[in-house]
This record gives C-alpha cells, structure tokens and sequence, in this order.
C-alpha cells in the first residue's frame, strides 16, 4: 500500500515539469516566429527603399530627355505623328523631296492642300499661322482694317448709305415708304509673290529652324508690300489704296470720297495752336465711327506730333506703359506706317478713322510654296505667292489732314 501511495506522490510531482516544457517550446516557437517576421520587414523595406531609388532615377532619366526634347528646334522636336504635314512639308523645304507630300491624305481644300499639277504646295497650317501672325503685328495696316478671309476671285461688300425714313404717324395717316441706297464694293484679289533664298547647306542643318525662317522672310516681304499698297496701291494689278480716293472738304463730303480738313498753314501746322488741327480731324468724324478710331502716321510726322502740349504744358502724346501696345494721342492710338507721306505743302500726312470698317483687306487662306534649287546655286530660292486685295469699304469711316489752307 505504501509503494502506491509513494507512485501516486510521483506522478502528481511530475506534471507541472511537462506544462513547462510545454510552454517553453510554445515561448521559443513565438520568439521564432517573431524574428522571422521581423527579418522579413527589414528585407520588405530596403527592397522598397531600393525601388524608390530606382522610380527616382527613372524619373530624373525622364525628365532630362523632356528637356533635351524641348530644346531641340520646331523641326526635330517631335515626332510628328500627329502632324505628317508638318514633316512632310519640312522634307520638301530642306531637301525638295514631293513623295511625303503627295502620298498624304490632307484634310480640306485649304491650307492642306498639295498642289503638284501647279508648280508649287500651299504652306502647312502652323507655318501659315506664324505668317498671319507677323503680318497683322505692328507696323500694318492689317492690325486695324478688317481682315476676311475667301475662296472667290474677289469679295463684295454692301454698305447701306441712309438708314431708312423714320417718321411720327397719327392713326388715320398713311404711312409712306422709302427704300435704302444701298453701295456695292467689290474688292479683287491680287497675287503677291516674295522669293527668300538660303544655302542648301544651310537647310541640311538639322538645328536650323526652316519653317520659322520661311515664315519671317515671308511676312518681312509681304507686309511691306501689302502696306504700301494699302496706304498708296493704284489699283493695277495690286490693292488699291486709301489715299489714292478723291479728297474733299469735310464740309462738302460725298460717298466715293474722303473728307479732309486743314491744319491752316501750309505744309505745316498752326505755330499758336498746333493741336487745334489734330482736334479738328477727331471730331470731322462721326461719333459711331469715333469711339473706334485710330490715328496712322509715318515716324516723321509723329515726331512732330510727339512735341506738342496743350495750354497747361502737357502733352497731347502719350506712350503706353503696356508692352506691345501702341502710343496714344488725345486718347486714341497711334498706329505707325512708313508709307504714309512726310509732311509737306498741301499732303495728306495724317489720317483718322475707324479703320475696322473703312477699310477690307480680303485673302485667300494659303500661301503656295515652289522651291527652286536651280536658279540661284548654290542658293535654294523659295518662291511664295499669295493672293490679296483691299479697298475701302466705308468712306465715311475714314478723315484726312490736310497741310494746307484749302
């Protein structure tokens, strides 16, 4: 009985050395697991670590070949899949290759246009636009006329002379009618032609930026030819020119003619009051035209414009602060133009008007291209032409001063 007893005392002493070793091993397993885990973040973070760095280089990678892009010239800066035109029209300037040209498919009847049968392609559109652009900048008439642009020979305008009768009426009383005089204008177009010339070596040089030199010699050329026809043209085969219209006193005025007034002295102004003239030309125009006017001079002229002062000793001239925009004088702004004549004994030096309607320039919407590596070695001439007309539309719009006294 008493060796039971003693292995039933030692069976009960040794349990809680098994929940010991059982809770030691499940301690270790947990401690194992935990510095697995553990390891496994620290791997987890220097491999993300690692991949930032690569994004980051990845990036910088990017962001350098976006400007080296950039800077490279129109030309060689895209690829220009979303503008084969463009490339093609490029490959024609530089080396006269007509394939690209005539193997797209060109949208519209315009600008895009290939025209192999006439000697010549008309422009691609972003060409075209920086030639626009620079015609109608500073210096040109287009910058206040009304510019339309048409697909025609030549372009009509109507201008309703007299408004139409406009009287009280009682009840009973007939009512009487009237019909408006209405003026037809018809503005022809004339061709206008301009041949800039580089070295083919020049065009081989892939940094050289042929579609914007093109665009400048173009409108360098056309814009002085344009604006001496518009101010002095004959007519003949060119624009016909605002000047060239018949003169009349303002007081005795007719449609088909240009009103002027005098500055009383001539081939001068009035020494006592030499603004009085100026004030006389902006007010010989009508208030609907007015609020729109514009003074055009030559530099000569506005020099001696630029001195004058009213009786408190300010000047009538003011210079614009605004970059681009132009001076002012009597609140109106000046516009320079070199073909208008000097002063001198009885010239119409100065005009006035609201130009936006007194005078149209109409075009048509391209500009046709021939190259020519033939004529001029080793010279390539591209010869440019353009269609254009202009007139005046509303002689009313339009006021002249006269250094004269008559």
């Amino acid at each position: 009985m008493s060796e039971m007893m003693d292995d039933m005392d030692m069976g009960g002493a040794a349990t809680p050395e098994i929940e010991t070793t059982a809770e030691t091993a499940a301690e270790a397993k947990a401690a194992e697991f935990l510095a697995g885990f553990a390891q496994f973040r620290e791997e987890l973070s220097g491999e993300i670590a690692r991949i930032g760095t690569r994004v980051e280089a990845l990036s910088a990678r990017a962001q350098q070949q976006a400007n080296h892009e950039a800077a490279r010239p129109a030309l060689s800066a895209k690829a220009e899949v979303a503008q084969p035109h463009a490339k093609a029209f490029g490959a024609y300037v530089r080396g006269g290759d007509e394939h690209a040209l005539r193997s797209i498919a060109l949208e519209g009847k315009g600008l895009n246009t290939g025209l192999p049968d006439q000697g010549g392609f008309l422009v691609d559109p972003r060409t075209s636009a920086a030639i626009e652009a620079q015609l109608r900048g500073a210096g040109s008439l287009r910058s206040i006329a009304r510019v339309v642009q048409v697909e025609a020979t030549a372009y009509d305008v109507l201008i309703d002379q007299n408004d139409l009768d406009a009287a009280w009426q009682a009840e009973t009383t007939a009512v009487s009618e009237s019909s408006p005089t209405v003026a037809r204008i018809s503005i022809a177009l004339h061709e206008l032609s301009a041949s800039p010339q580089a070295s083919q070596r020049l065009l081989d040089d892939s940094a050289f930026d042929v579609e914007m030199w093109l665009a400048e010699r173009i409108a360098d050329k056309f814009g002085r030819a344009e604006t001496a026809a518009f101010v002095d043209g004959d007519g003949l085969d060119k624009p016909s020119g605002f000047l060239r219209k018949p003169a009349l006193p303002n007081v005795s005025w007719l449609w088909g003619t240009l009103g002027y007034v005098t500055t009383g002295v001539l081939g001068g102004f009035d020494l006592n009051d030499p603004g009085d003239a100026i004030v006389d030309l902006v007010y010989s125009l009508g208030a609907a035209y007015r609020q729109n006017g514009t003074f055009v001079m030559n530099s000569r002229t506005a020099g001696e414009v630029r001195k004058m002062k009213d009786n408190q000793g300010r000047f009538l001239w003011v210079e614009s602060v605004a970059e681009a925009s132009p001076a002012r004088l009597l609140g109106y702004p000046v516009v320079i133009l070199e073909d208008m004549p000097d002063i001198d004994d009885d010239s119409l030096a100065i005009a006035f008007g609201d130009f936006g309607r007194g005078y149209t320039v109409a075009e048509r919407p391209d500009t046709r291209i021939l190259r020519d590596p033939y004529s001029a070695k080793p010279n390539v001439v591209f010869y440019a032409t353009k269609r254009v007309g202009g007139d005046v539309s509303d002689f009313a719009a339009i006021k002249l001063l006269k250094f004269g006294v008559a």
